[in-house]
C-alpha cells in the first residue's frame, strides 16, 4: 500500500487541514494512476487505500466514534481535491460519504452503531444499491421487499447498478418494508460483505467515470433484523441521502471544472509568455470561464450553506422548497461542469483534444458528461414539475 505519511514524514496527518490532506493525496497517488484507471476501467485502488490508511473513510464518523468528526463542508473540499486528479477516486469517495452520512445520522440502534465505529476503525468502504431493474430510475419504488425468518431476513434485489460493489465491505441497499407494503413504503438495508452475495449481470465498459466499476448485480443478503435502518426511507432520503448526494457530487463536479479551468489557464499563459507584447486572442475567452467558473462555486457553497443551516430542522427538510432546491442544484452543477470543460477545450484547441499532454481535457470531458445521467436530469426537472404544481413558493 502506497503511504501518504511516507510522501511527507515530517508533516503528521493531524496537523494537515482537510482540504490540505485531500489535496496531498491527490497529488502523490490519485493523479499519477488516473489515466491507467480510465484507460483500464479499473477500481481506484491506490486512491482508495490512501484515503483509508489516512482514516478518511470515517471521515463524517464522530470522534467519539472513532471517525475524524469532520463537517459536511470538510468532506465536500475534500472531494474537490479529489476530483481535480481523478473523478473516478473522488466520485468513490462520495459516494462512500454518502451511506456513511446516513449511517450516523439514521443508524441509531447498538448494532448499528457498532458498524458505524467500525467503519472508521478498520476503513470499511460502503456502496449503495438504490436503482432497481422494472423501477425506471425512480429510486423511490421499491419491488424488492425485505423477507423476515426466524433470525433475521432475506433480500434479493435486481440491481442495474451498483458502483464499486464488488469492492465494497457492505451495500445499503433500499426495499420495501415486507411483501404487502406498498411500492413506495421503503426501508434501508445494511447488507454486510458476510452475508452478501453479488451476481454479475453486466459489464462496465463506459465513456466517463470507467473507474467506478458500475456493474449490475443480482444483490442476494441476509441478515439481523437489526440491520435495517429504523428511519422510514423516504425520511432518510429527504433529510440526508438526497441532499448530500447533491451536495457532493456537485463539490465533485466543481473539482472537475476546477481542474479544466488550470488547463485552460496554464496554456493561456504559456502563449503569453511567447509572446509577452501580444495578449493571446484566446485570452477573452479564458475570461468567460472564469465567470462562469465562479458561478459555478457560489452555486455550490450557497447550497451546502443552505443544507448545513437547516439540516437539524426535520420540517424544513422535508419541504417542498427544499426538495426543488437540492434537485435544482443537481441540475445546474451537472450542466455547469460541461459547459466549463467544454469552454476550456476550445482554448487549448488540439493541445486539448488530443489524449495525452499536459492539456489533455479528453478524460475530463467523458467524465463530464456522466454528470447528467446519474439520476438522469429529464426525470429530476420532471420531479420538480410535479412539485412547483403544488408549491407555495
Amino acid at each position: 500500500m502506497t503511504s501518504i505519511v511516507a510522501a511527507a514524514p515530517d508533516e503528521g496527518l493531524s496537523a494537515q487541514s482537510p482540504t490540505q490532506l485531500a489535496a496531498r493525496i491527490a497529488e502523490n497517488i490519485a493523479a499519477p494512476n488516473a489515466e491507467s484507471v480510465d484507460t483500464e476501467s479499473r477500481f481506484p485502488t491506490e486512491a482508495i487505500n490512501a484515503l483509508r490508511e489516512a482514516g478518511m473513510l470515517g471521515a463524517l464518523v464522530p470522534v467519539a466514534d472513532g471517525g475524524l468528526g469532520w463537517s459536511l463542508e470538510d468532506v465536500a473540499h475534500s472531494v474537490t481535491e479529489l476530483a481535480k486528479a481523478c473523478s473516478s477516486a473522488a466520485m468513490v469517495y462520495a459516494m462512500h460519504q454518502i451511506q456513511v452520512a446516513c449511517l450516523v445520522r439514521h443508524g441509531t440502534n447498538d448494532a448499528l452503531r457498532e458498524f458505524t465505529r467500525r467503519v472508521a476503525s478498520e476503513g470499511l468502504l460502503l456502496a449503495s444499491a438504490t436503482t432497481e431493474v422494472g423501477i425506471g430510475g425512480n429510486v423511490r419504488n421499491s419491488s424488492c421487499a425485505v423477507d423476515a425468518t426466524a433470525t433475521g431476513f432475506t433480500l434479493k434485489k435486481q440491481a442495474p447498478v451498483i458502483s464499486y460493489g464488488e469492492y465494497a465491505d457492505a451495500i445499503l441497499a433500499t426495499a420495501r418494508r415486507n411483501r404487502t407494503s406498498p411500492p413506495n413504503d421503503q426501508v434501508l438495508v445494511l447488507c454486510r460483505r458476510e452475508n452478501l452475495t453479488l451476481d454479475p449481470k453486466s459489464g462496465w465498459d463506459a465513456l466517463g467515470f470507467r473507474g467506478t466499476c458500475s456493474l449490475g448485480f443480482v444483490l442476494s443478503a441476509a441478515g439481523a433484523p437489526e440491520d435495517v435502518l429504523p428511519a422510514p426511507y423516504g425520511d432518510i432520503s429527504s433529510q440526508t441521502m438526497l441532499p448530500v448526494s447533491h451536495i457532493l457530487w456537485s463539490s465533485l463536479w466543481f473539482g472537475m471544472a476546477s481542474a479544466a479551468s488550470d488547463k485552460a489557464r496554464r496554456f493561456v499563459q504559456a502563449a503569453a509568455r511567447k509572446n509577452p507584447d501580444v495578449t493571446p486572442p484566446n485570452a477573452l475567452r479564458l475570461a468567460e470561464l472564469t465567470t462562469v467558473l465562479q458561478q459555478f462555486q457560489d452555486l455550490v457553497i450557497a447550497a451546502r450553506d443552505r443544507y448545513t443551516a437547516i439540516c437539524e430542522d426535520q420540517s424544513q427538510t422535508t419541504s417542498i422548497g427544499f426538495a426543488i432546491n437540492m434537485n435544482s442544484l443537481k441540475v445546474s452543477a451537472s450542466t455547469l461542469v460541461v459547459d466549463v470543460v467544454q469552454r476550456a477545450l476550445l482554448i487549448c484547441g488540439m493541445a486539448g483534444y488530443a489524449n495525452h499532454g499536459p492539456f489533455t481535457l479528453g478524460r475530463l470531458l467523458r467524465d463530464a458528461y456522466g454528470a447528467q445521467l446519474m439520476v438522469n436530469n429529464d426525470r429530476i426537472n420532471a420531479n420538480n414539475a410535479q412539485l412547483l404544481l403544488v408549491s407555495r413558493g
